[in-house]
């Protein structure tokens, strides 16, 4: 299975700069900046963006002759000044971002971030959730139009929980995707290619605490805002640690961000630390999450057993095994 390499532009994030002198350069480190301080100016950038851009809306509305259904965006001015803004057809989300989920020193919890997406053609299949696998094409882009990555021809898949962990940089195309839909059955053409009938196309702006934020990049600067086009073909649903518990169900809080859902936290301090999605033992108890939701024949038991029905299933109770 081929997957997508989005994870593969992040790197460290080391910020310095260096005097010489005689005793050899000294290395001075700069403190990233705050969340709270560059969401705002992100936002205010991407907002100015969907005033001022446009896309080819009347193609999708009436679709010429051999129509590609990509999305493309230009400026609204000279021939295009009457051109109905994007502003004008985005939906938009809040994601609260905290500064561990980062990595950054400074303690901040919470931060509001705006993603924006536009549901250029709704797809004939169903939204997948932000824990599954997607099968997409896609180009990834900084708001001045400069191409980081891109997919357009062949698709890939990309693993939607793994990229919503911010230390991959790219949480906003994991939280965008889900507000679109898929296409229909992938029909492979014999030539190594793929083809889809009715698939979903769409486009996500995030800003930079949802991607990249101070990462040193050579293809995008820092605190900057991302979009992204996608085609979205198909997905599958997704069992990570293969406990039997659908990956989007181990989001036990219900607020969509499956990296704060880690039941035995404490007592996995020690070994490192796995979100439910990832830990085939939910409760730290020893007995393993699929013992506990499976009878003698290994048949899932639905609703998952609650033996001293206080409302917590046995497998996220650790004083039932």
């Amino acid at each position: 299975m081929k997957y997508g390499k989005l994870a593969l532009l992040t790197v460290a994030a080391f910020f310095f700069s260096c005097n010489n002198d005689d005793n050899g350069p000294d290395v001075e480190s700069v403190p990233p900046r705050l969340l709270a301080e560059v969401a705002p100016e992100d936002d205010a950038e991407i907002r100015e963006f969907l005033e001022t851009h446009f896309y080819n809306y009347e193609e999708f509305q009436s679709p010429p002759v051999d129509f590609d259904y990509r999305i493309r965006i230009d400026t609204i001015a000279g021939d295009n000044a009457d051109k109905t803004p994007l502003i004008d057809f985005v939906g938009e989300v809040e994601i609260k971002v905290s500064s561990f989920e980062l990595l950054l020193s400074e303690e901040e919890n919470d931060i509001p971030h705006t993603v924006y997406y536009l549901d250029a053609r709704s797809g004939e299949g169903v939204n997948p959730t932000v824990a599954d696998s997607v099968f997409v094409r896609y180009e990834g882009m900084t708001l001045d139009g400069n191409s980081f990555d891109a997919s357009l021809n062949n698709p890939v898949w990309f693993d939607l929980a793994r990229i919503q962990d911010l230390a991959q940089g790219f949480r906003g195309f994991a939280e965008g995707i889900p507000f679109f839909k898929t296409g229909g059955q992938v029909i492979d053409n014999g030539d190594g290619t793929v083809s889809v009938e009715g698939y979903g196309v769409g486009l996500v702006i995030f800003p930079s605490g949802l991607g990249n934020f101070n990462r040193l990049n050579t293809q995008i600067p820092a605190y900057s805002p991302l979009m992204f086009t996608v085609d979205l073909y198909t997905y599958n649903a997704t069992d990570h640690d293969r406990d039997g518990i659908p990956s989007i169900d181990e989001d036990v809080n219900g607020n969509g961000y499956l990296y704060d859902d880690n039941t035995d936290s404490e007592t996995e301090v020690a070994g490192g630390r796995f979100a439910n999605f990832q830990d085939g033992d939910d409760d730290g108890d020893g007995v393993s999450t699929r013992s506990e939701i499976t009878d003698d024949q290994g048949n899932i038991i639905l609703p998952y057993p609650d033996s001293n029905n206080d409302g917590t299933p046995d497998y996220l109770d650790p004083d039932i095994n």
